[in-house]
This record gives structure tokens, C-alpha cells and sequence, in this order.
């Protein structure tokens, strides 16, 4: 059953092309089996500790997997969210570990990694991949082979390599409603008997499902590009040297909060403008399709690059591996989240404004703007010795990024009307904000995992251990000017409510600078026993560790300030930052194939202790201030399950499921006193679960008719890190029907044509996947789920 670490590369690419069926000598049928390459090696799904979800090239295809937003409702644990104002920016959550806000200060607890590459930024991860093969889903902390920021898991996204075998080529068309129409081509060409390249190129684009009836673009609308070209030279029987570039261009247009409930609570900060706020907003329970912008709704831009270059060496018993990327990014993003109602007296954008508080003069229209360098340098030596009695794995990391957020020059930020004690009437207030953002990280680790076959329990039984020390320098510099001005009689009048008061020298944001530097040794123990040649049990303890940093919507610059905009003395602000975060996972497992391999059984039961916990929390009261603190200690347990069972030849069933207990068991405030139960974990849903059926309904010389239906389902679950916020953010249960009719590899020309219609959401099911309740307009508003849709694709592979 376990493979071993010579695996030809070419069986590891016959296994991963097989059949979901595979047939044998006897005229049996059975599953095939997956190759995965979580442990940084080639091995058997069924051979490797680790509780993951592995989707092959026709599974993402059958299940219209195109980019990383649409996994999450794939995988049981796993959920996937766009950023509120920015919908090129995902937020990641696996066993309800995630990160609810997005800046270059922070990272996420979820490793994002490219053909062996960690992508650091979360912006941009909405983007289509141009030519996949694999994605494989690590649930659970991952801390000695993949490092710092995986205390929640990792996501691996492995590219089609190219081959000097043969000429191929394959091009696919989709078209749908909402004018959907998709181009993904793609060459593999043979150059010499050891040199091989392969162009890829993907075009897409599809309009939002909520119409903007006010200027500017419709909520939704997206335009991708991408492009990408791989190189293989193998340099003789024993290297091998990969060289790859990918580009992607997103042109998108932000959607748009819609408000559910009016403000009955008390706004804070916000309060004075909340009455005539909610009567430029539009209400609804039910999905609308239609809102609208007061000024135009602007196209938001993502640019994103990258080079890796790949260099192995095999030797007598092991090999050499070493990878080199440099990255990429700028994405500048304008969201309007205003009432919807077209309003341009109540405005939540970062559009022109001209007015008393300026002076009579525009302001000018700003995208906030975030540009990212990142490079990086690993080696890695594994191999096999004793007469592979140990397998070992040793390495070194290096990794440094720049980036900047720009929200500046000074700008529109939001404008109302607004009563104001001692004035019987309302008058006009405007916020006008600028904020620009830099920081400089830089972080080292080594790291090695060895497993040994002791000669015992005729060699059933392995052990693995793995060590991991990181080290991590972090800086940042705020600048911040925020001002709340009242015009009034024709004057422009400061107002204190919200406002970072000048001339308090410990509370001005001007090239204010802060640093950190973190270590960590995290450790990993694995047992494994092959109870027979098909049942798999194992036993492991890991450790993972995220990296602190700076909150720059603190609005504190340390923690000699005082009380918070929500009248709360924390004890720190920007300058003091947050520390890191450590988890210790427990897990026991099963990986079993039964009934001649037509039934495979994969399932855990974990319980996760995190330490420090980063909790991330908008201040009562508020629109964007936010605290983050490293909430003391909580606890997580559950199981998961992933069930496949071929019923007959043509007939596969698969359930994968997953059960969830979170909170937070300790945590206690400035003055020492506990507050655990003011925190709750953010999308950690109870139960969710997806049901899929493939069916085969006819295979014959002219092609294989084919139908696929699944069933997602995903628990309520809340929307926010706050008790006192469940009320309004807390999201619904929810479950989606999907199916796909396809006739595929029917012979055209030497090659083989497929051609399929799908629908996603078939009932059109109305369910939000964020809700937010600091807007001035509303106590609850909602992102909703994509609804009812539906397409053909047309493929040919050659």
C-alpha cells in the first residue's frame, strides 16, 4: 500500500490520469487511486496521515471548479468568503479558522501555496488559475512542512507540467446566463527529446446578478485574463530544471452590501446621521436585483505575476530540490456600500466630493490601492536509507515581501445628514480620511520530518517525526488623517465625534512606525499502522504557528490612550500590535479501502488547543475601527468524514461530512478580568456535509453519457468574532443543488470531444455568505450567494 520515495515521476502521472473506475485483470471494477503530494512528496492518498481533500483534473471539471472561490462549498470545514469591499480578495476559513479583514499587516491562517510557492497576500486569491491539476485541501494545522501561517491548514494548487511525450492541445469553451462565456486554451508542445513547453490562456467573463439602476458599472461584473507558460528541460536522467510564469488581469466591479433591518440600535459614532441614513436606504429580506449608486460605480483593477523556477537532482537513495519565486501584485479596489437607494446626500464611498469641507474644491476619486513584492527561496533534500527502513525530508526557507496599502490623498469617506446637539435642525457632515500603509517582512525557518519502519509487526508500523523553527522580522509605518467636518451657515466646523484629534500628538498617524520580530519551534508526531493491506489507522500530534503583526485600523496609536472609540481602555494600539498565535492539534484516523476497493472510508476525529488566539473585532459603535488581541485560549473538536463507494460500474456515490465544536475558552481583558464570553468563533459552522452522485448512463465507442448531481449543505454559522454581534451577523443554514449532463470523449478528429450543460443552485436558493451590522443605514446587511445558473461547456483534447 505505501509507496516509496523513488516513484517514478511518469507512474505518479498514469496514476493521477486514470479513470475514476479502474478495471481489473478479471473483469472487476475498483476505484482509483489518488495521488497526492501533501508531505512534499508523490504518494497514495491512502498512505498519507493527513486529513485532506483532493480534487483531480475531470473532478474539477465535473464540479465547475475554476478558482479557488469556488472550492468552499466543496469541502465540508472549509469555508470561502469575498472580502466585504473587495471582491478579489478572498477570506479563507477551514475548521472555522480564518482571518475576517484583510491587510497587509496581517496574515492569514490559512497557507495559500502554488506548485510549492507561498502566496502571502489574500488579495487577489479570487483569481481564475489558468491550467489546473490538482488542488488538494490540508485541513488542520500544518506547521513543520509548511510552516508559519497554516494553523488552520493549507491550500495547494499543483499546475500541468509539460511533457516531451506528444504533441497535445485542449480547448474548452463555456457560455451561460448573465452572459457568461469562457475561453481556456492550452498547448503542450515537445520542442527536443528533453525540452518541453506549454502555453496556456484563459478569458472570462459574466455580469453580476444585481443590476446598478444609478451611474457607473452593475454590481458583479468581472472580466479575467490569464496567461501562462511552463518550460521542462531535463537536463539528463537525473535533473530536471521547470521555469514558469503565469500573469493575471481581473477587471471587476465590487458588489454591495444590502441592508436587511433598519437601525434600531445605537450607532455610536455613527449615530447623529443613522436617522436620515435610513431613509436614503432600501430594505429587503429577500434578494434584490436591482440597486443603485448615488455617484459611479468604478471598475476595480488586480494585476498579478509571478516567476518560479524549479531545480531537482536525484542521487544514489534521495534528491535535491530547490524552488525560487518572485511575485507580483496591485489591486486597486472602489466599493460604494451606501444604501442602494442612488442617494448622493448619504454616501459611503471614496468617490469626488465638493462641499464647505473642502473648500469648494473636489476632491479627488481614490481607489485604494495595494501593490506586494514577494521572494522566495527554499531547498529541500529527502531520500531513503537502512534499506528504506527511514524516509527523510530536510529543508530551508526564505521568504521577504514589500508592500503598501495607498488610501490617499485626502478623501471622501462618507457624508449625511446629521443632527447635532444644540442644533434644532439637521446639518450636512462629511468624513474625509487618508490613510497610506508600508511594511517590510522577512522570515527564515528549517525544518525535517524523517519516518522510520522499525523491523517489527512485519513492518506495519511507522513512525514519523517533524521539526520546524521559524523566525519572523516584521515592520510597518501608519499615517492616518481622519476628520469629521459639519457644514453649517457656510462654515466648515471640526466636530469631535470620530475624529483622530490633531493636535494630540499620541493619537496623530504620521510615518508612525512599529516592529516586531517572532520565533517558534514547532513540532510534529505521527503514528501509523497498517491494521491490513487496505486499512490504514493512524495517530498524530502537530504544531503550527501564525505570525503576529499590526492592526492599522486600530485607532489607537498605542496603549497609552485611554478608552477606544467605543469607550473601552484595551491597554494597546497600533504601535504595540499583537503577538502570535500557537496551536497544538490531536488526531486520530482511518484510511480504508473495503469491498475489493470499490469503498473507501476516510475519517478523523480532532481536538485543536490554540494559545494566544488572534481575535479580530470591530469596535461597538464604529464603521471601521477595529481592535484585534490575542483572546487568551480556545478549544475546537470535531470529525470528518469522506466516504466514496462504487456502487456498480457505473454508479458512484460520495459523501464527504464534517462536524465542528469551537469557543473560546479563556480570555481576559486590560484590567485582568475574564471576557471569554464575549467572543465566539467566526464561520465555524456546526455541521456541513456535500452528497454527490455520478452516474454513467451509457459508455460506448461514440462517447460516455454522463450525469452528475450534488447536494452542499453548510450549518449557521456567525458572521463575526463578537457575542454581542450574533444577533445581526449570524448567517443561516443553507444547501444548494447542482448537477451536470455531459456526453464526453466522443472521437473528433484524432482527439476526443465533450460537451456538457450544467446548473449551479438549481432551486435558486436565496443565502448569505457575510453579514456585517456597523453600517449607519442598517442593524444587519448581507452579501448574498450567487443564484440560480447555468451553462454549456464544449471541450477538445487532442
Amino acid at each position: 500500500m505505501r509507496n516509496m520515495m523513488g516513484t517514478p515521476r511518469l507512474l505518479a502521472a498514469a496514476i493521477l490520469a486514470a479513470p475514476m473506475v479502474q478495471a481489473a485483470e478479471s473483469g472487476a471494477y475498483a476505484l482509483e487511486e489518488v495521488l497526492v503530494t501533501a508531505q512534499k512528496k508523490a504518494e497514495s492518498l491512502q498512505d498519507a496521515p493527513i486529513s485532506l481533500t483532493a480534487f483531480g483534473q475531470q473532478e474539477l471539471e465535473t464540479k465547475g471548479i475554476n478558482s479557488l472561490s469556488d472550492i468552499g462549498a466543496n469541502v465540508p470545514s472549509m469555508s470561502i468568503q469575498p472580502f466585504p469591499i473587495n471582491n478579489a480578495t478572498l477570506r479563507i476559513f477551514i475548521r472555522g479558522i480564518g482571518i475576517s479583514d484583510a491587510q497587509i499587516t496581517q496574515d492569514p491562517p490559512v497557507g495559500v501555496y502554488m506548485d510549492g510557492v507561498y502566496i502571502a497576500r489574500s488579495t487577489g486569491t479570487a483569481l481564475d488559475v489558468a491550467d489546473l491539476e490538482r488542488i488538494e485541501i490540508l485541513r488542520g494545522p500544518q506547521g513543520t512542512l509548511y510552516g508559519r501561517n497554516t494553523t488552520g491548514g493549507a491550500v495547494n494548487l499543483v499546475t500541468r507540467k509539460p511533457s516531451t511525450e506528444a504533441l497535445e492541445f485542449e480547448q474548452k469553451f463555456t457560455v451561460g446566463d448573465r452572459s457568461l462565456f469562457t475561453s481556456k486554451t492550452s498547448a503542450n508542445i515537445p520542442v527536443t527529446d528533453t525540452l518541453a513547453a506549454k502555453l496556456a490562456f484563459m478569458t472570462t467573463q459574466q455580469d453580476g446578478f444585481i443590476e446598478n439602476t444609478g451611474p457607473g458599472g452593475d454590481y458583479g461584473d468581472r472580466e479575467v485574463q490569464g496567461y501562462r507558460l511552463d518550460v521542462r528541460w531535463d537536463v539528463n536522467e537525473t535533473m530536471t530544471l521547470d521555469y514558469a510564469y503565469d500573469r493575471s488581469e481581473l477587471d471587476y466591479y465590487n458588489t454591495s452590501y444590502q441592508a436587511v433591518t433598519r437601525p434600531l440600535g445605537d450607532k455610536g459614532q455613527a449615530e447623529p446621521i443613522k436617522e436620515h441614513a435610513s431613509e436614503q436606504t432600501v430594505y429587503s429580506s429577500r434578494r434584490l436585483d436591482k440597486m443603485a449608486t448615488g455617484k459611479p460605480l468604478e471598475e476595480s483593477n488586480t494585476e498579478i505575476t509571478g516567476h518560479a523556477l524549479t531545480f531537482t537532482a536525484g542521487f544514489d537513495g534521495g534528491e535535491f530540490k530547490y524552488i525560487a519565486a518572485y511575485r507580483e501584485l496591485s489591486d486597486a479596489s472602489y466599493a460604494d456600500i451606501g444604501g442602494g437607494a442612488g442617494s448622493t446626500e448619504f454616501r459611503l464611498d471614496t468617490h469626488r466630493y465638493k462641499g464647505q469641507a473642502t473648500n469648494d474644491e473636489w476632491t479627488p476619486l481614490v481607489k485604494p490601492l495595494v501593490t506586494q513584492r514577494q521572494r522566495s527561496h527554499e531547498l529541500q533534500v529527502s531520500g531513503d536509507a537502512w534499506d528504506s527502513r527511514l524516509e527523510y525530508l530536510v529543508g530551508a526557507y526564505y521568504f521577504k515581501e514589500r508592500a503598501i496599502e495607498d488610501n490617499s490623498p485626502l478623501h471622501h469617506q462618507l457624508s449625511a445628514d446629521a443632527r447635532i446637539p444644540g442644533v434644532p435642525f439637521r446639518v450636512h457632515v462629511v468624513n474625509l480620511l487618508s490613510q497610506h500603509y508600508e511594511i517590510e517582512n522577512e522570515a527564515m525557518a528549517f525544518f525535517g520530518q524523517a519516518t522510520w519502519t522499525p523491523n517489527v509487526l512485519e513492518d506495519r508500523l511507522q513512525l514519523t517525526f517533524g521539526a520546524r523553527h521559524s523566525r519572523d522580522k516584521r515592520s510597518a509605518i501608519k499615517n492616518q488623517t481622519d476628520l469629521n467636518i459639519a457644514e453649517l451657515y457656510g462654515l466648515a466646523l471640526d466636530l469631535p465625534w470620530g475624529t483622530i484629534d490633531q493636535s494630540d500628538p499620541g493619537r496623530q498617524f504620521d510615518d508612525v512606525e512599529a516592529s516586531k520580530k517572532f520565533d517558534d519551534n514547532s513540532f510534529s508526531f505521527v503514528a501509523e499502522y497498517d491494521l491490513t493491506d487496505s486499512i490504514n489507522l493512524y495517530g498524530k500530534v502537530n504544531e503550527a504557528y501564525k505570525s503576529g503583526g499590526f492592526n492599522t485600523r486600530d485607532p489607537q496609536r498605542d496603549g497609552n490612550q485611554g478608552p477606544a472609540s467605543d469607550g473601552i481602555d484595551y491597554g494597546f494600539g497600533f504601535v504595540d500590535g499583537f503577538d502570535e498565535e500557537k496551536v497544538r492539534s490531536m488526531e486520530l484516523g482511518i484510511k480504508s479501502e473495503l469491498m475489493d476497493r470499490r469503498l473507501r472510508i476516510n475519517a478523523d476525529i480532532f481536538k485543536s488547543v490554540y494559545s494566544d488566539m488572534q481575535l479580530n473585532f470591530i469596535l461597538d459603535g464604529t464603521v471601521a475601527d477595529t481592535k484585534i488581541t490575542n483572546a487568551g485560549e480556545a478549544e475546537m473538536q470535531g470529525l470528518e468524514a469522506d466516504i466514496t463507494f462504487m456502487a456498480t460500474r457505473n454508479l458512484l456515490l460520495m459523501l464527504n461530512y464534517a462536524y465542528l465544536d469551537a469557543e473560546v475558552t479563556k480570555a481576559r481583558d486590560v484590567n485582568g478580568q475574564d471576557v471569554s464570553d464575549q467572543f465566539v468563533f467566526f464561520a465555524a459552522p456546526e455541521q456541513s456535509y456535500t452528497a454527490v452522485a455520478d452516474w454513467t448512463i451509457a459508455d460506448a465507442d461514440w462517447g460516455r453519457l454522463g450525469l452528475n448531481v450534488s447536494y452542499n449543505y453548510m450549518d449557521e454559522r456567525n458572521g463575526g468574532s463578537l457575542a454581542s454581534n450574533v444577533k445581526n451577523t449570524r448567517l443561516e443554514a443553507y444547501g444548494v443543488w447542482n448537477a451536470r449532463l455531459g456526453l464526453n470523449e466522443m472521437p473528433l478528429a484524432g482527439g476526443m470531444l465533450s460537451v456538457a450543460a450544467w446548473g449551479k443552485n438549481l432551486l435558486d436558493e436565496e443565502y448569505a455568505i457575510s453579514a456585517i451590522d456597523n453600517q449607519p443605514q442598517a442593524d444587519r446587511s448581507v452579501l448574498w450567494g450567487d443564484p440560480r445558473s447555468y451553462g454549456v461547456d464544449l471541450i477538445y483534447r487532442y
